[in-house]
């Protein structure tokens, strides 16, 4: 239908309903007036009291898996109290100094910060990357080595000769003292684990998961074929080496911790998951009396 003519049929209808309403008024007869019913005054009525809910209870801490029994001293030599997190590098020093010697506490670990390096370490170990810059050992000297071969580019075998010295250095620590070490300074590393965004979480719980985890690393028998990774741009990059990925996709979506490993070499790997083993072992059987 056309907007004109439903228009004027509008318009009819409302002229035709105004005069049957005229009409209406003029010839009805009249009524007796209707007296207006008497109303009752309306009582104030209070309102009712609103319940105010109850808040919510906090959310229950996660469950610890392996709990670690904080060691304490003899009777005879009471225990000194731990200094906070942020003035906690000298204690670290001293008892690192005293376990695995000046010579090696200098060559191999940073101590800025140790606690909390270890633990962000720690947690970036599970994931896809761990920067350097947060590690508390001191970055392996020397550069990543390849070999190029007419079918690609392949980590050169020797260059886990570069690991050799740490691998050896790691190896020969004490592994019950070690953990006894850390049994003893453990709410220091606690401490840093809930500061980095876990509170209610237990860090020794996640260091174990992360050594399950580098426990998994597998161990290829044959030499490991890279890609090398481009970068667009009119600046070439000055360290090429350090875009080097495994061309295995399998090898390059796993956790940063397995794939240092498999940068160390298979016999240098082999080495290191027997000292995790060992550590493992001290940090489990450790549990508290309740």
């Amino acid at each position: 239908m056309k907007p004109s003519v439903k228009g004027l049929l509008a318009i009819l209808a409302a002229i035709a309903l105004a005069a049957a309403a005229y009409f209406w008024l003029q010839h009805r007869p009249s009524a007796p007036p209707v007296q207006p019913p008497k109303v009752a005054p309306v009582q104030p009525v209070t309102p009712a009291p609103v319940a105010t809910p109850e808040p919510a209870p906090p959310a229950a801490p996660a469950p610890i898996r392996h709990p670690i029994e904080i060691v304490q001293a003899p009777p005879a030599r009471p225990p000194a109290p731990l200094p906070a997190l942020g003035e906690s590098d000298k204690l670290l020093k001293d008892a690192l100094t005293e376990l695995l010697g000046r010579k090696a506490v200098l060559t191999f670990l940073n101590l800025d910060d140790f606690v909390r390096r270890c633990v962000a370490t720690v947690d970036n170990l599970a994931q896809g990357h761990a920067a350097a810059r947060m590690w508390p050992v001191v970055p392996t000297p020397g550069r990543f080595m390849v070999v190029e071969r007419a079918d690609g580019v392949y980590l050169n075998e020797a260059n886990s000769e570069r690991y050799t010295p740490f691998v050896r250095f790691a190896t020969s620590v004490d592994a019950a003292k070690v953990s006894a070490l850390y049994a003893r300074l453990y709410p220091l590393f606690q401490q840093a684990y809930e500061e980095l965004g876990y509170p209610g979480k237990y860090f020794n719980d996640r260091l174990v998961a992360v050594i399950d985890q580098l426990l998994e690393t597998p161990e290829p028998t044959e030499p490991i074929k890279l890609t090398l990774t481009q970068v667009q741009g009119p600046i070439p990059s000055s360290q090429p080496w350090l875009r080097y990925e495994f061309d295995d996709p399998d090898l390059e979506s796993r956790p940063a911790g397995q794939k240092i490993l498999l940068r160390m070499g298979r016999s240098n790997e082999q080495l290191l998951k027997a000292k995790l083993r060992e550590f493992r072992e001290h940090i489990v059987k450790r549990r508290s009396s309740r």
